[in-house]
């Protein structure tokens, strides 16, 4: 059995939280809550989210063990683009483009032994 929990349209590029969900994949879930308490980027606030509403939602819907939890997929999607312009010299403008995100994680049941 799987729980999922999804995040959309978060205003963080995926690149960057990929580079903490690769932390986080294949962890045990207190595992990978003590991980992202202590990882000093933007993304892991985020992500403890995630990946709390997916405990929820393993507790509440599937009636999962949250001892024996353990995060199967971890991935990022990107979600739409916000294009934004910036003065440049010469009276031209240079285009930004902020980004954003689909997180998504995925809980499965890792029986001990």
């Amino acid at each position: 059995m799987q729980a999922k929990a999804v995040a959309r349209y978060v205003r963080i590029a995926p690149r960057k939280v990929s580079l903490v969900l690769d932390l986080i994949r294949g962890k045990k879930v207190g595992e990978a809550i003590a991980i992202l308490r202590h990882t000093p980027k933007a993304a892991s606030p985020v992500i403890e989210k995630v990946l709390n509403s997916a405990i929820a939602n393993a507790e509440h819907n599937y009636n999962m063990n949250v001892e024996e939890l353990v995060v199967s997929e971890a991935y990022a999607n990107q979600g739409p683009t916000l294009k934004r312009f910036r003065p440049r010299a010469m009276g031209r403008a240079s285009r930004i483009n902020k980004r954003t995100s689909h997180i998504t994680v995925v809980l499965t049941e890792k029986k001990e032994g």
